[in-house]
């Protein structure tokens, strides 16, 4: 038949009735004709994302372009209501079809066809799944007129206004639809006005146009029309605009116009008012007159500032005080400029209980949900909703944000928004950098969200939140039940259901921008529902967009950082939908830390980048802090619920988690779970990955399909008590009978293993569904589980299996025993696994016993298996005999304990039996744990067999051959070898042998069968083994530790190889042998014993020898193993004994020993990562020489690698013999015990005597052990311990407290034991770290510091850091007393220079200088002495010279070398010394010095300053160690001529100084002086710092000769007369001065000879003293000399001169004449500072320094007769005194002293005088020495200048009755003899040469000689005056004039007094004196003169 002709039928027909009629029929009964089925110009779809339905002929027919070109002209010819009627069918069904249609026809009929598309239009504006492609087409399609556009924009503008009036959300759809079409300014310059002004104002507020430019625009086009519709818009968005009701009363919030609109547009209207009629402009005014009242009313912060619910404080929501009204009220306040409305008025809208509320939190009024928190402080837990009752809406912006309460988070401070500062400045920059658009508002993602919602719907989507975060009241939801409400609310036929999906989804987005502020938990929890959003396509078009952005944001955050863990979350919550978009992939594969990303996650983005899925849907767990803040918030909660659970979430693949309502966990801030962000956290909260695995290896179970599963996971998920039977009937619709062992794999592994709280739950399933067979796999997968968890490897701390284990544990008790069904012993026998667990160690242990434990836990609510039942009551004795075991853990002997009380049974009552100890038991046990890791050596093992065979498969299979060594059963210490008897005590006799039942007398045969075996194989077995182990281990350990120069290292590790061959060899040599020999020696004893045997019995026989060989074998192996064992070790020691000396040797001579052949071989041929380095053997290689020691063949592995039997005890760190350790151990705990021995009974409960106790119960388990970590807690401990003590107790017992802590620490730091450099970095370690309460004992840190325990460089660093620049106040205090003990009183420790303390002093000083005033008490005077002392030195300028030196005196002490440095320096100094001593050196060596600084490039010795300064210390040590041994030579041979020794030692000292010298003067660039002085002073800091630990270390066996020549050298060196070393003489000279004045005496007492010789060498002392420009050198100088008096002071004091002392005093004596003759202004300027520190009885000392005066200056002969001192020239010149000596002076008392001086207030000055002064009553030390010298002299110079200011001089009669003459009176009365004798020898220290200070002082004496009121103040002036005078010469001129006065003036009747008579001898003296002074004539006439008178 031909075709159709269809055609024929789209013609235009005449009868147009007729061909409509047929078009009708068609369509109606397309079965019978079709249009489709004809060809004809179909519309092109292809464009669209959703096709329409193919196969639905009725809408097929209207894909033809023909049909409906027809039915359009049809219309035109009168037909057109019937033409509209037919075209409402694809309107409903397929209208994007039909738009696409009418827009691809060209047609020339037009009315029907544009009244069809105004009504397509609105469907797309609508949410239809081709809406954005079928809008583009339209708008942007070719050949679309403009009359298509004018279409679309009047059909927006339609849908708009009609209907529901003005639509918000309608209007936001259009504006996104605008903005996407690139159509806003087209559509804002249309019609109507209503709608375009309408539109203007909200993509204003979205910043998509400046509203008053645009206003502006418009009205200057369009005139009064559009200034009308702005009216009549604000009139309909604002009614209250005329005065009109409030806002909230007649419309949604939603209509209302947020007041920046409002403002804006009126401030445009007022513009524009004059120019308008004249009702027009009324009205406008009218409205801005309103304006403000309105805007008052309706103030509001600017979207999205405002979180719902939070009132705003003054500055931020830091503190919401329970009763802050206020602040609530004064919202009004926030926004646009004008005032505030009243309070009253602003606060209407309050519920009448809301006040309440506020007011007494502790009862949360009805209007709040109960507060979730234990902290009652804030009322604001569930102000979710309380916008809608605040007034003037509060909440109302165009998004009020969410509430405190709102997503349920907790209320109190860890509130994720508390920390919001409620400034709008975050508003200003866009979020996003691609988008423009404001975070806050994002209404034109959701066109529905710019509704404002009702309080309930606000309510009801806040409560929904609060479900998810399981916040009480509210019943909890999981994230998947929370998503699939949203899906059914999003399609939702109810308005109120759609609100709440769009309110949710408006708030949870809006919420976005606080994420990073929320807790791990919650945050994790929101990160997953927000992935399930996208997962689920609950969000399109631009929404979508944005959800997938903030996803890539976050992931774009830092790896580790909190909002990249949301991220990772979220992504892997969607990652099945990645496939679709390949784009977004690109952007993630982009990220710079992809690689990072989970790493299924990085699966699944590479395929989604080919928008494919990966081929295997890898399942990875993704842990991040929040996952398990989560977990652990569940692990909190997990209490059985009562209520019926709601369902569970399941947030990822493995990790699925459970929330229940049991209780509520409160999240603290993030901190809470702090897991170091690099590395992945081990706790994988449920991690059921070991099931996985051992799943896939199984047979494989049929999977359903992927729908059916997640139903079959739906179904699950929402199981509750109350749908129970419902979800049974569901899964027995879904699930076919072939996926039920799928379910019951699915139910065991991914629901019950990790859901313990839903046990019951899935148990009561279990019984609705009443399928037997299924009840049977579900048991059988739970074994198989169990199984797969005991078999696995326990060596990990596996947390996530123990916990899966227990889970099934329970499971399995509540399946089994509550329902009154045995656990078989085919299926798991319970005792064995106990018994075995415990054999098999403590890891295993915290398997099994909370497994047993949570399975018999069910049996109380059976009725067969309860207590008294004999199977459970076995298996608790069981339990009872473990939690017996002293040594178990105690979490075990809890849970045991738990478990007795969930019984109701009594631990105490049950009776343990002997099970565990039981031999034959083990023997028959059937393994159910698999062996641990560390037995599994042979590599062919295959992996353990997991399959659901019953536990009589062993677990772990072996390889199958036939002899496989069986497993060991004894420990290496367990069996004795020093006779054949310790064989007896292991001797296996099993009790069944049916022999011995018959003849028990045989069991005597036993013993002496295995002895003999023994006996005849132990000999050759043992030669054989040690033979061949011998070599190879000999061989070996040479060539690892050919480069390691510790004998001792070697000495272990060979012996743990050497035990580990042997024990190997002889195994396999003796094992047959013996089973052989055992049997055969049996049989033989048997048979002699029953002569006369039946065959019965010789079967009887044979069988019994052959089991007892079989059972006795391993023992009798293992005797024989350990008897070569213990012989190899000594072999061994034979063999590499010549080894061992070569490194002792070595060590003597000062070297490190190193085997040159292996090094060059070594550095020549092996590949780097093999190289052996110089130095010890690194941990890699000596882990395996442990491994050997941990694992010996035949015994059980042991971790403890100290053997008691001659093995060695330190791990392979420490390499020291045993016994080295062991005895100071012992010696320590001697000690301890004789010290508590000695603790009086009636102290013996003293906190600290119990304190000393567990000390030594600590020492004594150290010395079990032996270890590095029990050492370590021990020190822990012992510093601990210290820094506890107070001085609360008994003082003697304190003291004893104290020594016994560091006897301890001491022991640990012998050099046998862990060594100086271990124990103070460790002891520095535990200061530094322990807690602030005792942190801050200065008496202990001193003590500590004192006895040489800490790392002063390090502790100085964290002291300095720990004041936190003054703000740390403890800190501070405690730093200021341990800067004065250790540096200020410098009685106590001699060896810490203020280079020990540099960062804390610098640290003070500048808290000091910048707390302006307020200074801690104490620290400014404290920072005066510490400058006087050190001032003259220092320079603090950080990383200037004086840094330098002190890092370099810090360095020194640095130990830890990199390895072969050491080797390096050696070969570098020998080089230099050669070519320096050699011929072709050149001229001060420069020739040699270029070749050697090469060497130096080449060894990379100058590539870091670090290794320069290594460099150095090493040579100064090495140099310094050859100086001793040539000493120790001179020792040995005293024939040995001195000066060849010392010129031996010069030799190396001189090279390397000139070394030091000209790298000095070569560095840096030759103008460049900075690095010439940084080197310098680092060196001599590193010298120092040599020398200071070498004098610690030595002490009287330190020799000064190398330091000394180091000096001496280099100061000659690098002050020859060369240009580049004159620039920086001064620097250089600083730097020497700096060295010297800390290495002062009093530091370094073994020094002092060299440091004397040092400092009065002629260059130094002419280059400080006379090279120098202005006398820069003298202060330092002057340092120097004081250093040195105060090193003499207290033993001239005491008057203790040795003759190494005397030897010092007379060097000082001829130092000082030196300086007499030649710097005898040095000696004036200084002398108050030299007075001051020596002691009053150093007379002649004192008078050298007196006696000088200038060289330009002429003395008058003190002896003229009639001599006018008042009339010398210099009498009236002050002299000058360098020294700041008012510095020691207190300020108060500075204070109160220049006010009396001024006008004798206040009055008790004086009285007071004395008790300033004095500081304790012990004679000779009783005054301030240092105050009173300070006073006199500042008396005096205030004196002179009063005197010179009323214009006279001193004399007699000028100095007299003034307040300072009054000073000295009352000074000369009232103190007693001794202080009186420090004030007159104050005075006279001031009688010098011609000056005012002189002449006053002068004056003094004889004026309180003359004035004084008894004649022993008189006899003391004189004793004063004498004692100086009657030593040798020099005398000063001023105690001359004065004491001649005195005898010669009748005036002072000087020869009445009583004492110059008392004795003859003394009368003799006085005269002998007089004839002195004045000549013998004039001394007679006095005298006599006196006697006549």
């Amino acid at each position: 038949m031909e075709v159709f002709p269809v055609d024929l039928i789209y013609r235009p027909w005449k009868h147009a009735e007729g061909q409509l009629s047929f078009i009708q029929h068609s369509l109606i009964n397309p079965e019978i004709f079709c249009f489709a089925d004809y060809p004809c110009h179909a519309v092109a779809t292809d464009i669209l994302k959703a096709p329409p339905e193919d196969d639905n002929r009725e809408i097929a027919t209207w894909k033809s372009l023909d049909l409906i070109e027809s039915l359009l002209r049809l219309a035109e010819v009168g037909q057109y209501e019937q033409v509209k009627q037919l075209f409402s069918f694809p309107i409903k069904h397929c209208p994007d079809m039909l738009v696409l249609a009418l827009l691809q026809i060209n047609t020339s009929w037009h009315t029907l066809r544009h009244e069809l598309i105004s009504t397509l239009m609105p469907i797309f504006l609508g949410n239809h799944p081709n809406s954005a492609i079928i809008l583009h087409y339209a708008w942007h399609g070719q050949g679309q007129s403009p009359s298509i556009r004018q279409l679309i924009m009047h059909a927006m503008a339609e849908w708009y206004m009609r209907g529901e009036q003005y639509d918000q959300a309608k209007l936001s759809r259009i504006l996104d639809v605008a903005q996407d079409l690139k159509a806003l300014s087209m559509l804002l310059n249309g019609t109507p006005f209503a709608f375009v002004i309408d539109l203007a104002a909200l993509a204003s507020r979205r910043e998509y146009l400046k509203l008053d430019k645009w206003l502006t625009d418009k009205i200057r086009e369009h005139g009064e029309p559009f200034i009308q519709a702005c009216m009549t818009f604000l009139k309909r968005r604002c009614p209250s605009i005329l005065g009109g009701l409030a806002p909230e009363k007649d419309q949604p919030k939603s209509a209302q116009l947020p007041p920046e609109t409002l403002a804006t547009m009126l401030a445009c209207l007022q513009a524009c008012a004059g120019s308008v009629s004249q009702e027009l402009s009324e009205t406008i005014l009218t409205m801005v007159a309103n304006c403000s009242n309105v805007m008052n009313k309706a103030r509001q912060p600017p979207p999205g500032v405002m979180p719902k619910g939070r009132p705003p404080s003054a500055s931020s929501l830091d503190a919401i005080s329970p009763v802050q009204i206020d602040p609530l009220a004064g919202m009004a306040s926030l926004s646009i400029g004008g005032s505030a409305a009243p309070h009253t008025q602003s606060m209407q809208g309050f519920p009448p209980n809301l006040g309440s509320a506020f007011s007494t939190p502790q009862s949360p009024a009805k209007a709040f949900p109960p507060l979730s928190t234990p902290n009652q402080t804030t009322a604001f837990s569930g102000i979710g909703g309380l916008s809608s009752q605040l007034p003037g809406g509060l909440g109302t912006g165009s998004l009020p944000g969410i509430g405190t309460g709102a997503l349920g988070l907790p209320a109190v401070n860890n509130d994720p928004f508390v920390q919001r500062k409620l400034g709008t400045s975050g508003l200003n920059q866009p979020t996003f950098q691609q988008s423009k658009m404001k975070p806050s508002d994002l209404s034109q993602v959701w066109p529905e969200a710019n509704q404002h919602f009702s309080k309930e719907i606000d309510d009801e989507a806040n409560s929904y939140f609060q479900r998810i975060y399981n916040h009480p009241p509210h019943p909890t939801m999981s994230v998947d039940e929370v998503l699939e409400m949203l899906q059914r609310f999003k399609d939702s036929t109810i308005k109120r259901e759609r609100e709440v999906f769009n309110c949710m989804l408006r708030n949870l987005f809006e919420e976005y921008r606080f994420f990073p502020q929320y807790p791990d938990k919650e945050l994790h929890i929101t990160a997953c529902l927000f992935g399930g959003i996208i997962e689920k396509g609950l969000v399109t078009y631009m929404a979508l967009g944005l959800a997938l952005r903030y996803v890539l944001e976050a992931l774009r955050k830092p790896f580790g950082s909190k909002m990249y863990y949301f991220g990772i979350a979220a992504l892997d919550r969607f990652k099945n939908r990645l496939k679709d978009y390949p784009q977004y992939c690109q952007h993630l594969a982009s990220i710079s830390h992809f690689m990072q990303f989970p790493h299924h996650l990085q699966e699944y983005i590479e395929y989604g980048q080919q928008s494919r899925d990966p081929p295997v849907k890898m399942q990875g767990s993704i842990t991040t802090p929040g996952s398990i803040a989560l977990a652990q918030a569940q692990a909190q909660a997990q209490v059985p619920a009562k209520a019926p659970l709601a369902g569970q979430v399941s947030t990822m693949v493995t990790t699925s988690t459970t929330t229940t309502v049991a209780k509520t966990v409160t999240v603290t801030r993030p901190t809470g779970v702090s897991f170091k962000k690099d590395v992945p956290p081990s706790i994988n909260t449920t991690n059921i990955d070991t099931l996985l695995v051992a799943t896939d290896q199984t047979e494989r179970i049929v999977e359903p399909p992927e729908n059916i599963q997640e139903k079959i996971a739906f179904i699950f998920n929402n199981l509750s008590q109350s749908n129970m039977t419902q979800k049974v009937e569901e899964l027995k619709e879904t699930v076919k009978e072939e996926f039920m062992p799928w379910v019951s794999q699915y139910l065991v592994m991914k629901r019950v293993s990790i859901e313990p709280n839903f046990h019951s739950l899935y148990s009561n399933f279990l019984d609705t569904l009443k399928n037997p067979e299924f009840n049977k796999m579900v048991l059988n997968e739970t074994y198989r589980n169990i199984k797969v968890l005991l078999t696995s490897d326990k060596a990990a701390a596996n947390f996530s299996d123990r916990s899966l284990l227990k889970n099934l544990g329970h499971w399995l008790g509540m399946i089994t025993l509550a329902k009154n069904k045995p656990i078989l012993h085919t299926d798991l026998d319970v005792k064995s696994l106990l018994l075995e667990a415990y054999v098999k160690g403590q890891q295993e242990l915290l398997y099994v016993v909370p497994f047993v434990a949570k399975v018999l836990e069910s049996s109380i609510r059976s009725v067969v298996f309860r207590p008294p039942n004999p199977w459970t009551m076995a298996i608790m004795n069981v339990l009872a005999e473990l939690h017996q075991e002293h040594d178990l853990k105690l979490n075990l002997k809890f849970e045991i304990e738990v478990l007795c009380k969930n019984l109701a049974l009594d631990i105490n009552e049950l009776k343990p039996g002997n099970l565990l100890k039981d031999k034959d038991r083990l023997k028959n046990l059937d393994e159910q744990l698999s062996a641990p890791k560390k037995d599994v050596k042979q590599p062919e093992e295959l992996p353990p067999i997991t399959t659901t065979t019953t536990s009589t498969t062993p677990a772990t299979s072996t390889t199958c051959t036939a002899t496989v060594p069986p497993q060991p059963q004894y420990s290496y210490h367990d069996i004795n070898v020093y006779s054949l008897a310790g064989l007896a005590p292991h001797i296996t006799l099993n009790p069944t042998i049916p022999l011995f039942q018959a003849h028990p007398q045989l069991k005597q045969c036993v013993r002496q069968a295995i002895e003999r075996a023994v006996q005849e194989l132990v000999h050759p077995v043992v030669d054989r083994s040690i033979k061949i182990a011998m070599t190879t281990c000999e061989q070996i350990v040479r060539k690892d530790f050919a480069l390691d120069s510790e004998e001792s290292r070697m000495r272990i590790a060979a012996h743990h190889m050497m035990r580990n061959l042997t024990a190997g060899m002889a195994m396999i040599t003796c094992r047959e042998p013996l089973l052989m020999s055992i049997s055969t020696n049996l049989k033989n004893s048997f048979a002699s014993a029953l002569r006369t045997a039946s065959p019965q019995q010789r079967e009887m026989m044979d069988q019994a020898a052959a089991q007892l060989a079989q059972d006795n074998c391993e023992l009798a192996c293992c005797f024989i193993q350990k008897t070569a064992v213990e012989k190899a070790g000594p072999e061994m020691d034979k063999r590499l004994a010549t080894e061992f000396e070569l490194r002792k040797h070595a060590r003597q001579e000062g070297r490190r020993y190193c085997d040159p052949v292996v090094l060059t071989y070594q550095a020549e041929r092996m590949p780097e990562q093999i190289r052996l380095k110089v130095g010890g053997v690194d941990p890699k290689q000596l882990a395996v020489y442990e491994e050997f020691a941990r694992n010996v063949p035949g015994f059980l592995p042991t971790n403890d690698l100290s053997q008691p039997t001659g093995f060695l005890a330190q791990p392979m760190k420490q390499a020291w013999a045993t016994d080295d350790v062991a005895q100071i151990y012992d010696k320590c705990i001697t000690e301890l015990e004789q010290h508590l021995h000695a603790i009086p009974p009636t102290l013996a409960m003293n906190p600290q005597a119990q304190a000393l106790r567990s000390l030594l119960e600590v020492v004594v388990l150290s010395r079990n052990s032996r270890d590095a970590i029990a050492a370590l807690g021990l020190l822990q401990k012992a510093v601990e311990g210290l820094l506890d003590a107070t001085s609360g107790a008994d003082a003697d017992l304190l003291l004893r407290y104290r020594e016994c802590h560091l006897l301890v620490l001491k022991a640990l730091q012998d050099g046998r034991a862990y060594g100086s450099p271990w124990c103070n970095k460790q002891i520095t370690r535990c200061l530094i770290e322990c807690r602030d309460e005792y942190k801050y004992n200065v008496e202990a840190v001193e003590l500590l510091i004192r006895n040489h325990l800490v790392n002063m460089q390090q502790y100085d660093l964290h002291l300095a850091q720990s004041m936190e620049n003054g703000l740390n106040y403890m800190a501070v205090a405690f730093a200021m007393q341990l800067v004065k003990i250790l540096l200020v009183d410098e009685r106590s420790v001699a060896h810490i220079t203020e280079a020990d303390l540099f960062h804390t002093i610098e640290t003070l000083m500048r808290i000091n200088a910048h707390s302006r005033g307020n200074a801690p008490e104490g620290l400014p005077q404290l920072m005066e002495v510490v400058r006087s002392n050190y001032e003259a030195m220092i320079d603090r300028a950080h990383g200037g010279p004086n840094f330098m030196m002190h890092s370099g005196i810090s360095q020194a002490s640095e130990y830890d070398d990199p390895p072969g440095l050491r080797e390096k320096a050696e070969y570098l100094l020998r080089e230099w010394v050669n070519l320096y001593h050699s011929a072709a050196a050149g001229r001060d060596s420069t020739k040699a010095f270029s070749a050697f600084v090469g060497q130096m490039h080449q060894q990379g010795i100058l590539k870091t300053d670090d290794l320069i300064t290594r460099f150095f210390r090493l040579c100064t040590e090495m140099c310094v160690e050859i100086s001793y041994r040539a000493q120790a030579e001179q020792q040995h041979n005293p024939a040995a001529n001195p000066t060849m020794i010392r010129a031996k030692c010069y030799h190396n000292l001189d090279a390397f100084v000139r070394l030091i010298a000209l790298l000095v003067k070569h560095s840096g660039e030759a103008t460049n002086t900075v690095t010439k002085i940084n080197l310098l002073n680092k060196v001599l800091g590193i010298v120092v710092g040599v020398l200071l630990q070498d004098h610690d270390v030595r002490q009287s066996e330190f020799q000064q000769l190398p330091y000394h020549r180091i000096f001496i050298m280099l100061l000659l060196e690098l002050n020859a007369p060369e240009h580049v070393l004159e620039t920086i003489n001064f620097q250089t000279l600083t730097a020497f001065c700096n060295t010297f004045h800390i290495l002062r005496p009093t530091k370094a007492p073994g020094f002092v000879y060299a440091w004397l010789e040092l400092i009065s060498h002629r260059i130094f002392i002419a280059r400080m003293l006379a090279h120098t420009p202005q006398q820069k050198g003298w202060p330092m100088y002057a340092q120097l000399l004081i250093d040195l008096f105060r090193y003499l002071a207290p033993f001239l004091r005491n008057v203790e001169l040795t003759k190494p002392m005397q030897i010092l005093y007379k060097g000082t004596l001829r130092v000082l004449l030196v300086l007499l003759h030649d710097f005898p202004e040095f000696l004036c300027d200084y002398h108050y500072g030299f007075c001051d520190v020596i002691p009053p009885n150093c007379i002649q000392l004192r008078n050298l320094i007196l006696s000088a005066f200038p060289r330009n200056m002429r003395l008058p002969d003190p002896f003229t007769p009639n001599l006018k001192v008042d009339m010398l020239s210099e009498i009236n010149i002050a002299p000058r005194i360098l020294t700041n000596f008012t510095g020691v002076m207190p300020p108060q008392f500075k204070k109160d002293l220049d006010s009396y001086l001024k006008t004798r207030s206040p009055v008790t000055f004086l009285s007071d005088l004395r008790s300033n002064l004095q500081v304790s009553n012990e004679p000779g030390n009783r005054y301030n020495l240092q105050l009173i010298n300070a006073l006199v002299l500042y008396v005096g110079t205030q004196a002179i200048a009063h005197i010179h200011n009323k214009g006279s001089t001193p004399s007699m009669s000028t100095i007299t009755h003034s307040a300072h003459m009054d000073i000295f009176q009352n000074l000369a009365v009232d103190l007693d003899t001794e202080g009186r004798y420090l004030f007159l020898n104050a005075i006279a220290n001031q009688l010098r040469y011609p000056n005012s200070h002189t002449h006053y002082f002068s004056c003094t004496m004889l004026y309180l000689f003359a004035e004084a009121n008894t004649e022993a103040i008189q006899e003391q002036i004189t004793r004063v005056l004498l004692e100086r005078l009657i030593v040798n010469r020099p005398h000063p001129w001023g105690l001359l004039i004065t004491f001649i006065e005195l005898i010669k003036n009748p005036a002072f009747k000087f020869w009445n007094h009583e004492f110059v008579h008392c004795a003859p001898e003394i009368e003799k003296l006085f005269q002998s004196v007089a004839q002195c002074c004045m000549g013998q004539k004039q001394a007679q006439q006095v005298m006599e003169g006196t006697g006549a008178s």
